[in-house]
């Protein structure tokens, strides 16, 4: 593993209005060309986290998809966030998704549906759950993206030894792309944390800011938290851009020096 530079990009998206939030994003994104490696943004960044933006659901060939596959080889880094996706199930109906993009600067794509859908607001009514986690790599480093209420879950969250590499974890980073409004923030911060104390990983997250059309707010609080739950950086409660750089050395050395792993409960993940 090489040393990794992740750039968090904290934005105010505006509601239902897919083509101003990916003019809004280019520019946040626009100066981070050639000096990092990955770019996150929030969850459902072209919309707001909406069940009524469905109607508007683009596909895997509409403009999103694109545009973020042409973010990635302008800025030459990995751009990742979730957007709502129709997709077509075989048999003439279609579903709509919760996906997380992963583009690559060579033009590569891979993606995660979200796999727990906030019933509190309704999401599993209109949405179609995912089933698989992914782990995706980069620079030598294992990751693995989820999406806002899969921060609940410490089962589908948790690292594990990996079977094909005997002696190497699932993955050294967690990702997560949130709309968490504030009421929520105290969870938000505390989950972060305790997802990265007991995977023995750094934890990357980014949130909205701003007042959704729900008339919900948020804070932010996007954040790189390292393996013994301590922020390395922070956002707070307005548009911010951080870039920060995750040390492959110290992780090593805390999973030499503390190898709870070892010690840990093999299971296995049923979909």
């Amino acid at each position: 593993m090489h040393d990794l530079r992740i750039s968090l990009v904290q934005g105010d998206t505006r509601w239902h209005d897919p083509a101003a939030n990916r003019d809004y994003y280019a520019a946040l994104v626009a100066p981070l060309a050639g000096t990092t490696d990955l770019v996150v943004l929030p969850e459902t960044f072209t919309s707001g986290f909406s069940n009524d933006a469905i109607d508007k659901a683009e596909d895997m060939d509409g403009p999103t998809v694109a545009w973020i596959r042409d973010q990635a080889r302008a800025l030459g880094a990995v751009v990742t966030g979730s957007v709502q996706l129709r997709i077509a199930d075989g048999t003439g109906a279609s579903k709509v998704f919760n996906r997380l993009l992963w583009a690559t600067p060579d033009g590569g794509l891979q993606w995660y549906d979200k796999r727990h859908l906030f019933r509190y607001a309704g999401e599993h009514r209109r949405y179609a759950a995912g089933r698989e986690r992914l782990c995706v790599e980069l620079k030598g480093w294992r990751i693995n993206p989820q999406v806002c209420y899969d921060l609940r879950f410490p089962v589908f969250c948790r690292n594990r030894f990996d079977v094909e590499r005997p002696g190497q974890l699932d993955f050294d980073l967690q990702v997560f792309v949130a709309n968490w409004p504030s009421p929520r923030a105290y969870a938000w911060k505390t989950l972060l944390r305790a997802r990265a104390i007991e995977n023995l990983c750094y934890v990357a997250a980014v949130n909205r800011v701003g007042v959704d059309g729900n008339q919900l707010a948020y804070d932010g609080d996007s954040a790189v938290i390292d393996f013994l739950g301590q922020p390395q950086v922070e956002a707070h409660g307005c548009e911010q851009v951080l870039t920060t750089t995750l040390s492959a050395a110290a992780l090593a050395a805390h999973r030499e020096r503390f190898p709870a792993m070892l010690d840990a409960d093999r299971f296995d993940l049923h979909p």
